[in-house]
């Protein structure tokens, strides 16, 4: 029979040995762990968590270590997500949610819109190119206006109807920068033409026995040409800024297309000099212009108000009317758009006032100039009652 006290001391005497045991176990293992080379996954920046199992391993029994090396896995897995914003393939256009009936209502009414869009535009393209007496730099300029409508809202439109259609609504990475690169090209371009086509009606009013002498068909060509070039490098500009931007997962774009300011709200960096670029590409394509529009017709108001006979002043004023109408409506609502911050695009308000200047305006635009203008009027009708002799021969341009 043990004594009582000998079995107690002898129980002691093992548990200190197995606790030595483990403690030199212990040593061995952090020994061979600090004389390892790093591997490739604790190379990802993750020294906090190796830090965390060698202090663990040297203190804690094996398996509290074993729990604490799972941070590794945990922490690797983080930063893979993280670098999985690089790899966004594509965009979600929220558009206008709405129940199914009314969907199909606009999906109807927006088809509708765009195809009498396309349809007048491309009227006054031929009407002007078929009647001889409309070959003056005014319409010359008027048939690329409708030319760039006619592609303005075919960037847009296309996508949308389907998406009305489609419980699908979402658009490529690539997709939505070419859309947004070629919406910004026709936009930048609009502005500009504008102003030139305002600084037409000021040479015709202003100077009028010098009018063909300066509006000359090479200096016409130029002058659109620079609108065409202006607003594809202004485009390209922002271009470079936007795209390169990260964007996380599948990002949800509260709009009905690819423009800048939704974007700029989903990207998950610091997106500041992307919006000083833009502004300052904006500032220079809207303002500059805007003050040739000002300046222009600012002139010609003075000018028709010391014409003598009223009759005079009636006829010099409807020259410049239909165009100072498309003026006011285009720059309006695009200056109401991209004067807000990029905060506004958190709002469905916004949708609203994109379609007035995606939508509407172009299909108003050539009513506007069909229902001010005398010549346009009588070359649609001989154009659509095919009562003219066909295309004629160019001439040049005069007034």
């Amino acid at each position: 029979m043990h004594h009582p006290s000998c079995t107690q001391a002898e129980l002691l005497r093992r548990r200190e040995q197995e606790r030595l045991t483990l403690d030199e176990c212990g040593r061995e293992e952090s020994g061979r762990r600090s004389q390892r080379k790093p591997g490739k996954g604790e190379a990802l920046g993750m020294g906090a968590g190796r830090f965390e199992v060698q202090v663990q391993s040297d203190s804690q029994p094996p398996w509290k270590e074993t729990a604490s090396m799972v941070v590794v896995p945990v922490l690797i897995t983080k930063v893979l997500e993280v670098d999985n914003r690089t790899a966004t393939i594509h965009f979600i256009l929220l558009g206008f949610p709405t129940r199914p009936a009314f969907q199909m209502l606009l999906f109807f009414v927006f088809l509708a819109a765009y195809l009498l869009t396309l349809l007048e535009n491309a009227l006054i393209i031929l009407a002007i190119r078929s009647d001889g007496k409309l070959h003056k730099p005014m319409y010359f300029f008027l048939s690329n206006l409708s030319f760039l409508e006619m592609w303005y809202v075919t960037v847009i439109s296309p996508k949308m109807l389907v998406d009305f259609l489609s419980h699908d609504k979402t658009i490529s990475f690539n997709g939505c920068m070419t859309q947004l690169y070629f919406f910004v090209t026709f936009v930048c371009t609009e502005y500009i033409l504008l102003a030139v086509m305002a600084f037409d009606r000021h040479v015709a009013i202003c100077n009028p026995l010098r009018y063909s002498v300066i509006m000359t068909n090479q200096l016409c060509g130029t002058l659109a040409g620079g609108c065409w070039l202006c607003g594809l490098v202004t485009a390209m500009i922002k271009m470079v800024f936007i795209a390169r931007l990260y964007y996380c997962g599948t990002p949800h774009i509260n709009h009905y297309f690819c423009d800048i300011s939704p974007l700029l709200n989903v990207c998950c960096e610091d997106s500041s000099q992307a919006e000083l670029v833009d502004f300052f590409l904006a500032l220079m394509v809207i303002a500059i212009p805007l003050c040739v529009v000002v300046a222009s017709y600012a002139s010609i108001l003075s000018t028709i108000l010391r014409i003598p006979s009223a009759q005079g002043r009636q006829k010099a004023f409807s020259t410049c009317a239909s165009h100072l109408t498309v003026v006011i409506l285009f720059y309006s609502t695009t200056l109401f758009t991209y004067a807000r911050p990029k905060l506004m695009y958190a709002y469905d308000s916004n949708k609203a006032v994109s379609v007035l200047y995606t939508v509407v305006v172009p299909l108003l635009n050539p009513i506007i100039y069909c229902l001010r203008n005398r010549e346009v009027k009588a070359a649609l009708k001989k154009t659509i009652l095919c009562k003219g002799s066909g295309p004629t021969e160019d001439v040049a341009l005069s007034n």
